[in-house]
């Protein structure tokens, strides 16, 4: 096997350089099993980031589903399969009403790309309204939707018809629970007479540090933007299939319901699935006599492994399980914030966690390099996550869904060592 060493010279010079590595003291990684990895000399990582093997890495249902579809059928939706229809019909089945009509690509860029399209289409507008420090992909229309890209290094900042609202942070003190900055926006389009698209916003952003929005946030900026003829889009990419425990998405838990729900990896297990479902009110806007067409969006595969994730979900109750397990690793995580003065925040639903570190609880002084210490100290001890927030400060913790209450345990402990090494 090439060692690690020849494996990364390599990377550095057939790869671009901005393709990121996580940790100081990178990972060779050559095989996973549910919620493990494991390195090239066989040394065990519990995974606490890869929310993307949402029902574990390497699950057997999953590749098992992939590998028969493979061998038997794999051609794009120009022809009729039972397995597209019996996706779309499982996958709805798990939204309310009327969040009924299905398109499938690859990906969560490609989702969000395609809700944009949908969203323009039945609004005849192109202007939108986002939350400040969101990510939602990696093509040039969602950069321009990113702040947390075009506003970071490299950014030039966002088109004119973004219009960037700040991000509801209770532990930072930005709460606009009213929505006010929304509607004030939506008053100021008003007054150029230009028309609103929609409002598009993770229902639990990630990139921002693992946030539960504020109660009532949602149902008044939802209103807000309806009543300007703009629609309401839910990037489900992080939170969906029962991550938050109490729910089956994220944005049930405030009581609201979206237009259109954007999808990806998690759905796949890591096959490159994503989708978008919508109301048929607006993917009849959309018929418009342009065809839409994914060359391999809804393939037999990808749908054979779809279907697969979503039995491992609700045979294993893995919603409950998320909740059952999350609710120990909060209370776990709690106990560290009132034993070292750096945890200023413990948050988050299910296995959506989120632990954010300061210098200072009065000023909130970011602690990015300790954040930055005990992410790789953690890998050094065999425990896997990241950071993110605006400061990346933000302790990322979302495992995939088999974690145990032994391993919320086990990274609890190792966690308290660390802190106390500071």
């Amino acid at each position: 096997m090439t060692s690690k060493a020849d494996t990364l010279a390599k990377r550095k010079r057939l790869l671009g350089r901005n393709l990121s590595i996580a940790y100081k003291n990178p990972l060779k990684l050559v095989r996973g099993s549910m919620q493990y990895l494991y390195d090239e000399e066989g040394v065990e990582y519990l995974d606490a980031y890869n929310n993307v093997a949402h029902v574990g890495h390497c699950n057997p249902r999953v590749a098992k589903a992939g590998y028969e579809q493979m061998a038997r059928l794999n051609t794009n939706t120009r022809y009729l399969h039972d397995l597209i229809n019996q996706f779309a019909e499982r996958l709805t089945a798990t939204l309310p009403d009327p969040l009924n009509v299905c398109f499938f690509v690859n990906s969560g860029s490609e989702a969000n790309e395609l809700a944009l399209r949908l969203a323009r289409a039945h609004t005849h507008a192109r202007d939108l309204i986002v939350l400040d420090h969101a990510y939602h992909g990696n093509t040039n229309t969602l950069i321009d939707i990113s702040p947390y890209k075009h506003n970071g290094p490299g950014g030039g900042g966002p088109p004119t018809w973004v219009h960037t609202v700040p991000l509801p942070d209770p532990f930072r003190g930005v709460l606009d629970a009213d929505a006010a900055i929304v509607n004030r926006v939506i008053h100021e389009l008003r007054e150029r007479k230009t028309p609103l698209a929609g409002f598009i916003a993770e229902s639990m952003p990630s990139v921002g540090g693992q946030i539960v929005l504020p109660h009532g946030y949602l149902t008044k900026a939802y209103d807000a933007v309806r009543e300007a003829g703009g629609v309401c889009i839910a990037d489900e990419v992080q939170t969906g299939y029962g991550r938050i425990g109490t729910h089956f998405w994220a944005f049930e838990s405030y009581g609201v319901v979206p237009d259109i729900v954007v999808l990806g990896k998690p759905i796949g297990n890591g096959h490159p699935i994503g989708a978008v479902v919508t109301t048929r009110e607006i993917a009849d806007s959309f018929d418009n006599g342009m065809e839409f067409f994914s060359t391999f969006g809804g393939n037999p595969v990808s749908c054979a492994i779809g279907l697969a994730v979503l039995d491992e979900v609700f045979e294993n109750d893995l919603q409950n399980h998320a909740l059952v397990v999350g609710e120990l690793l909060l209370a776990r995580l709690s106990e560290l914030k009132g034993n070292y003065e750096m945890v200023g925040d413990v948050r988050g639903s299910g296995l959506f966690l989120g632990v954010e570190l300061v210098r200072d609880r009065t000023t909130l002084e970011p602690a990015t390099a300790e954040a930055d210490f005990i992410v790789n100290a953690m890998r050094d001890r065999q425990i896997l996550f990241g950071t993110d927030g605006p400061f990346h400060n933000v302790l990322k913790i979302r495992p995939p869904m088999p974690f145990t209450n032994s391993d919320a345990d086990r990274l609890c402990e190792t966690l308290a060592s660390v802190l106390s090494e500071i």
